[in-house]
């Protein structure tokens, strides 16, 4: 038995709102924490008291989950330290990704699961974009009827160009990118193909019909490889729990569930934790057994024991930082529900106190989450949860007061004082040559919306290395390097076979994305027709002048076949892609390093193609990094350049976020040119609101109605990214928007005049005057 002086000791190391974690006695409780509100420390702090008070051991565990292993090893850490402290033992507890707990149940008891009893393999995301690629390929042989539909579209006049055209956008980018958004949100939500084909589509149900269909060969596929996907790890985890002696099992070792980052769960995840949660004491109904394999939800769109009875759960998370649902199954809705449900019963706890910002900082997210919530943005659901960030009591039990701020603590740049992007990076170095001249040691950092905007600030800032010794850690440029077996992969397919129009796509985005050719062109129309792009006869039309300089480029690889020796075409394409960037160079030289030992005896082009595809599907090649990544990001005395998702859970003493113009944040979904014969609405993002509102038992809407909805919900998780970029910032925010920017930052010579800025932003110049450089 531990003394209750000890406990209370722990407790007191808590704030208030930390302190109702600690306090927990069983059942439900969710957790909406604001950012840098401690939500990590007081679940450490409640799980060992509750450890404690219930006296946990190997046979009876608290399960805490979390999304990454980074956070695994940092909670893992923090409870293990506490219970050495209290002298309780450490198999009374276990810590793991939500993945690796669902692969774990599932694999003890593999003639439950679905994944029969050999070796199971995890397919890698390269190989899951391999299957879908052939997935489509097969529907299409299959669909006949639906594909013509697709391909007529609107306005075809029946030429062969366009027809060849749309058939090279079917099939490398719409199809693969519906099968991609299909399989990920109704997979992840517990649909299956067949559910997807009767839901009954106010627009005839094509779209959703097409989605089936692809799901469906996709599953297919999948079976004959032998694999699983991620969503698989928890599907066999469900199926094992179906099993009434099973499920018990599992309840009677497990006490309770501590949740992390609950905000990113999908419908699937939190079914599987809250089963695990139950009381096995507390009678329950039986599991659905549905026709297809994943009937697992019931009708409440909660899933099963929607009321919380006799479960032992908390959940933790922040829904004003879900930052990942426009790409992930992740949906802050389910957690705002949940937090909702717990309110009634008086088991919601709002942790907001936060000792990471200055004053000013939290003021100014405050204010841009209250203004978004009663904007035009706010018309279908709120982006934000209403809750505000307060500072730490002066008597803060944690010693860890709100930073002094640097200056104002916010700084707004605006156009008048920011001509153009060119002056806005100017400005941005010579504020953190300023700031370092005054404290080397600052953390600092830049964060970007997009890659290109990341690359465009390395080269500007160069200046600050050679000059002053400033180091820029370049996040995205450890990123990039990764990429570099795909990279040559898709350039050697192309050099192998040059007539596939599969393989040229694929050569001119690598192409396009290393800058060596214009974006502003359309690569379908290049790609749908290789002969005639590579080898035009004086009776084909003239091309345009990009498009002859993306031919060129195209030309010039194929003659780096026929006229350089083999082992030399690694280094000719690093070259030709990388030139000056020393990292990706290094990168490639050690890949060609790698094929040369590897293929000794049996060089040829079709066994490097071969082994570099091993290489990509494997994932098992890490690129040349000049130091190790450990500890870099927020590394006092450097500038840290990295994307806005990636800083989320990250802090630095000072943050610039420029490019800060309405045209991104919040910005509007997209269609491209090229894909408009569809609709004016793009059939992925369609699909997805479609099964959201099948998931939500919402009414199903059109297709022009869905597109609406996607609409909203990207611009309402702009501004939560904003938000979460905000509350990096320590002692100094910097947000700036230059009176000119690029209409794409593909390329920068099309520059838009009197660039609309964020309205937040304006908002935000609007009500504290104080703070704005005009």
């Amino acid at each position: 038995m531990v003394a209750p002086d000890a406990l209370h000791e722990l407790r007191k190391t808590l704030r208030k709102g930390q302190q109702t974690m600690a306090d927990w006695q069983g059942g439900e409780l969710a957790v909406s924490a604001v950012p840098g509100a401690g939500k990590s420390t007081g679940m450490a702090v409640a799980a060992a008291i509750a450890i404690a008070n219930f006296n946990l051991h190997r046979q009876k565990q608290l399960v805490i989950v979390t999304f990454t292993r980074s956070a695994v090893s940092n909670i893992r850490k923090k409870v293990s330290e506490h219970l050495k402290n209290l002298r309780l033992p450490q198999s009374s507890f276990t810590v793991s990704t939500l993945h690796s707990l669902a692969y774990n149940i599932a694999s003890t008891h593999r003639e439950l699961s679905g994944f029969g009893l050999g070796e199971t393999k995890i397919i890698s995301e390269s190989l899951k974009q391999k299957l879908i690629r052939n997935a489509t390929n097969i529907w299409v042989k299959e669909n006949p009827k639906l594909y013509d539909l697709l391909l007529e579209g609107k306005n075809f006049d029946g030429e062969d160009t366009e027809r060849l055209r749309r058939q090279t956008v079917l099939r490398t980018d719409v199809l693969p990118s519906l099968a991609r958004e299909a399989i990920a949100t109704a997979k992840s939500s517990g649909l299956s193909a067949t559910q997807l084909r009767e839901a009954e589509a106010p627009d005839g149900g094509d779209i959703l019909a097409i989605a089936a269909g692809l799901y469906e060969t996709y599953e297919r596929l999948l079976r004959q490889e032998g694999a699983i996907d991620y969503d698989d790890m928890i599907l066999g985890a469900l199926r094992v729990l179906k099993n009434e002696g099973v499920r018990k099992y599992w309840q009677e070792r497990i006490f309770a569930v501590f949740e992390d980052e609950a905000q990113d769960s999908s419908p699937l995840q939190t079914e599987l934790l809250e089963i695990l949660a139950q009381n096995s004491l507390t009678p329950q109904p039986p599991l659905p057994k549905g026709e297809g394999e994943q009937d697992f939800l019931l009708s409440s769109p909660r899933g099963r024991g929607a009321g919380g009875e006799g479960k032992n759960l908390m959940r933790v998370g922040d829904p004003n930082q879900a930052i990942n649902s426009t790409f992930t199954p992740a949906d802050p809705r389910f957690f705002n529900e949940f937090c909702d449900r717990c309110n009634i019963n008086s088991q919601l706890s709002t942790l907001d106190q936060a000792g990471r910002s200055t004053r000013n900082v939290m003021r100014a997210a405050n204010y841009m989450l209250h203004w978004v919530n009663h904007s035009e943005y706010a018309k279908i659901e709120n982006p934000f949860r209403m809750q505000r960030i307060r500072p730490v009591d002066e008597d803060d039990p944690q010693k860890n007061a709100n930073p002094e701020p640097i200056g104002k603590g916010v700084e707004i740049y605006m156009p008048n004082t920011v001509d153009d992007i060119e002056h806005e990076i100017t400005m941005i170095g010579d504020r953190i040559k300023q700031l370092h001249d005054q404290d080397p040691k600052l953390s600092m950092a830049i964060l970007v919306r997009q890659h290109n905007q990341g690359r465009f600030v390395a080269e500007s800032l160069a200046w600050l290395t050679k000059e002053h010794e400033i180091k820029i850690y370049d996040v995205e440029q450890s990123d990039r390097r990764s990429r570099v077996p795909m990279d040559m992969l898709a350039i050697l397919q192309f050099m192998e076979r040059p007539h596939s129009p599969d393989n040229l796509k694929a050569a001119l985005e690598v192409l396009k994305d290393r800058q060596k050719i214009s974006s502003q062109q359309d690569l379908n129309a290049l790609a749908s027709n290789p002969e005639k792009f590579l080898y035009p006869t004086l009776l084909d039309p003239a091309i345009s002048q990009l498009a002859q300089e993306s031919q060129a480029k195209c030309i010039g690889l194929l003659r780096a076949k026929i006229e350089l020796p083999l082992y030399n075409l690694i280094p000719f394409v690093a070259f030709t892609l990388y030139d000056e960037e020393a990292g990706l160079l290094a990168t490639a030289d050690k890949l060609g390093d790698r094929l040369n030992q590897q293929l000794v005896g049996s060089y040829s082009m079709q066994t490097v193609i071969e082994s570099l595809r091993e290489i990509v599907e494997s994932e098992n090649f890490e690129a040349v990094e000049d130091e190790n990544l450990e500890g870099r990001y927020m590394t006092g005395g450097q500038v840290t350049l990295i994307s806005l998702h990636k800083s989320k859970g990250l802090d630095w003493d000072v943050v610039f976020m420029p490019f800060l113009h309405k045209r991104i944040c919040p910005g509007e979904a997209y269609i491209p040119e090229s894909v408009k014969f569809l609709g004016d609405f793009g059939l992925p993002e369609v699909t997805r609101a479609q099964i959201r509102a099948i998931v939500h038992s919402d009414r199903l809407p059109n297709a022009e109605e869905a597109w609406k909805q996607c609409n909203y919900l990207k611009q309402a998780e702009e501004f939560r990214l904003l938000y979460v970029g905000m509350t990096r910032a320590k002692r100094l925010l910097w947000l700036s928007a230059a009176q000119s920017a690029p209409f794409s930052w593909n390329t920068l010579e099309n520059r838009t005049e009197n660039a609309p800025i964020c309205p937040a932003i304006t908002e935000l110049a609007r009500k504290f005057p104080e703070l704005v450089s005009w």
